[in-house]
């Protein structure tokens, strides 16, 4: 009995370990993944993906770019606000941004927010422990002809165990010189119906 029991105890510690242990499945990256119902990276790349495409088709967009001449316009993402009601991380939607910019073709971008400070730091720095030969000059960046920034919001509707949540991501291409709107767009392809276990409510 004393054997059969030691020969048990790993056995159920096993079984233990198996029934914890964490599993992780590989799957593509362009999957449509809905866990929460809350907003993800399928979202973001759907919103991001219309409003640019949107964006350079714009007859507005176009003719200012035509006038421009040989010059490609220079594009400033600035800030993508979060106002909806959950925690949303703007910053994936300015970088997916500034990829779709500057893949287009059509227009070209400069850095902006926390990665300008930290080119000015590093310029500034240059100009006291870099040669002079190869110290970055001060005062000749390139400036922005646009400002591209936007929001995203939502409205939940919420009865008993079921919830919709519709995401509204606008956007605007506006003159840095004039402050001219030249582009405005809204995106609310997404909305999702979410129907919770009453127990969880």
């Amino acid at each position: 009995m004393k054997k059969f029991l030691l020969f048990l105890i790993p056995v159920f510690f096993l079984l233990a370990a198996s029934c914890t242990a964490t599993k992780v499945t590989r799957i593509d990256p362009l999957t449509q993944t809905d866990l929460s119902g809350y907003w993800n990276d399928t979202d973001v790349r759907i919103v991001c993906e219309a409003l640019i495409n949107d964006c350079l088709a714009a007859p507005r967009v176009n003719q200012t770019i035509s006038a421009m001449g040989n010059k490609i316009p220079i594009v400033l993402v600035g800030k993508f606000s979060n106002d909806s009601s959950e925690h949303i991380d703007t910053s994936i939607i300015t970088s997916m941004m500034e990829a779709a910019i500057f893949n287009s073709g059509k227009l070209d971008f400069v850095a902006g927010g926390s990665t300008r400070e930290i080119i000015r730091a590093e310029r500034q720095d240059q100009q006291s422990f870099a040669s002079e030969e190869t110290a970055a000059s001060l005062a000749n960046e390139t400036g922005a002809d646009f400002m591209l920034f936007g929001s995203v919001r939502t409205i939940i509707d919420r009865a008993g165990n079921q919830t919709v949540r519709t995401y509204f991501v606008s956007a605007e291409l506006t003159n840095v010189e004039t402050n001219t709107r030249i582009w405005m767009g809204q995106n609310s392809e997404i909305k999702k119906i979410v129907v919770r276990p009453r127990n969880q409510l």
